[in-house]
């Protein structure tokens, strides 16, 4: 439990650092496709005339931006970092990557899809953002790991 705590440790800051923080262009690269992507997806599910650009559009005086930070990137990293600091094989962890990266990117526009219907102005925002929507997140992430531990018991490296 102990290796994993420290390895899980170093490798947050390590993918932030290549995945997610600015000092890294392979980070640049991936997040702007991943919003990229969260935006086509949320275009489906909005009405017209409601995504524009990067923004989605609560009523004529509030809008949300779709940023880096809102591309779900976040939670697949802290997953993503549990799921290699845990000692099995690799097959193993790349299925639970893919499922991950996919539920987790599926949840995510899911939660901004929540954010555009159920937010009727800015009060609202703290309420469906902050607590719903990153529970939500936190939850599936959690869930997520949980079915990898529980399909890695037989595949444990010793």
């Amino acid at each position: 439990m102990k290796k994993f705590t420290l390895l899980y440790l170093a490798l947050l800051p390590l993918l932030f650092a290549l995945f997610y923080w600015d000092i890294s262009p392979v980070a640049e690269f991936i997040n702007h496709y991943q919003t990229k992507l969260t935006l086509y997806f949320l275009d489906m599910g909005l009405e017209e005339g409601r995504l524009k650009g990067i923004d989605i559009m609560i009523n004529p005086y509030y809008k949300i931006i779709v940023t880096k930070a809102c591309n779900g990137m976040i939670p697949i990293l802290v997953l993503l970092a549990a799921i290699l600091a845990y000692p099995v094989d690799w097959i193993h962890k790349v299925w639970w990557v893919l499922v991950g990266y996919i539920v987790l990117t599926g949840i995510n526009i899911i939660r901004l899809l929540m954010l555009a219907y159920f937010i009727k102005g800015q009060p609202d925002f703290p309420l469906y953002h902050d607590l719903v929507g990153n529970v939500l997140l936190m939850f599936t992430g959690l869930l997520l790991f949980y079915l990898f531990l529980r399909g890695s018991s037989y595949r444990l490296i010793r």
